[in-house]
């Protein structure tokens, strides 16, 4: 993550994989649904919000500036693409320093799902699990929560007894300042499927934050799916008891 503090944030991550096929996965609705976010009845109202309402692109297939202002730019590197997110200059004033920063962790998870995706599942679907929760000023960051903190860096392997009582092994996938992405055995029947925990920004709502999970399998069994997100929602329950039930 680089960029002016004040006023303009940049993100950027490298992905094995061509240019065409970044770009593909950012002009097809279908396609941007197999990575961003998570499932819910309104993901593809977001999409096309975000991604089809009001945007440009460039001739070339470079650049997109999307509903907002956020710019992608679309860079051949070596073997793969440089996918660089140039954020929108931030809004004067306090109330939108909170809103800024979420929506910028949130692209930072919606970079390291599409990098996932085209790198590790480009052609099957996913199942999501997620859900958020407010913390409390006594709470710990949830890798800590979740028994994650002291893993190795990332592309390197792990295997941890996750709080939750899951058997988690895989790779690290990435790391940031608020959140963790790992690679999971047992969320893929074939390959692994990607976990990713935040804490999330204080705001006026939330004064102490919030935090996040997005649990995504490929082609679990529903015995399987099930079992996961039960041992989630059990962990949410008990540590986040007002929050909303998984999804």
């Amino acid at each position: 993550m680089v960029g002016d503090a004040e006023n303009q944030v940049d993100l950027a991550v490298h992905i094995n994989a061509d240019a065409a096929q970044v770009w593909i996965m950012l002009r097809e609705p279908s396609k941007v649904a197999q990575w961003h976010g998570w499932q819910y009845d309104e993901l593809d109202e977001e999409i096309k919000q975000i991604f089809f309402t009001d945007v440009k692109e460039d001739d070339h297939h470079c650049i997109l500036t999307v509903n907002g202002g956020d710019k992608f730019t679309l860079k051949p590197v070596g073997d793969g693409t440089e996918v660089r997110l140039e954020r929108a200059p931030r809004d004067s004033g306090d109330e939108w320093a909170a809103y800024y920063d979420d929506i910028t962790e949130g692209w930072l998870t919606f970079l390291q799902q599409l990098r996932f995706t085209l790198e590790r599942h480009p052609q099957t679907r996913r199942r999501t699990t997620f859900f958020s929760g407010t913390a409390s000023e006594s709470d710990q960051p949830i890798v800590e929560k979740l028994g994650l903190a002291g893993l190795p860096e990332p592309g390197e392997e792990y295997s941890v007894t996750a709080a939750t009582g899951e058997e988690l092994s895989g790779k690290l996938w990435f790391r940031s300042e608020h959140q963790l992405g790992l690679t999971v055995s047992h969320y893929a029947d074939h390959g692994q499927g990607l976990l990713i925990v935040a804490d999330t920004p204080a705001n006026e709502d939330h004064p102490h934050g919030g935090v996040m999970v997005i649990a995504t399998t490929y082609d679990v069994g529903a015995k399987d799916l099930r079992s996961i997100r039960e041992r989630w929602d059990q962990w949410r329950q008990q540590n986040y008891p007002e929050s909303d039930p998984v999804v």
